[in-house]
């Protein structure tokens, strides 16, 4: 039995770069082109940091098997998430 319950939003901001960046396989450049082309936005603490939530992470993986599995590039794979996100 867990010694704490945390809830915590899907939501909520709380991971950071390099973390995300072993648990989707991306390497911490491509995640902040990600960010840069608008793709996946992490939340920003000061100047430096950025903080990812779990849906971010699961749009990475995502965005992980379009690259690496279908060889989509950066370009097409803002235009498929923002045809998906019309939907």
């Amino acid at each position: 039995m867990p010694l704490f319950d945390i809830q915590i939003s899907p939501d909520e901001p709380v991971y950071v770069i390099s973390v995300v960046s072993k648990l989707v396989d991306l390497p911490i450049w491509t995640l902040r082109q990600l960010d840069k082309a608008g793709i996946v936005r992490a939340k920003r603490i000061g100047k430096k940091s950025r903080l990812y939530s779990l849906k971010d992470i699961r749009k990475l993986e995502y965005i992980h098997y379009l690259m690496e599995e279908k060889g989509v590039n950066m370009k097409g794979v803002k235009l498929i998430i923002e045809m998906e996100e019309k939907e």
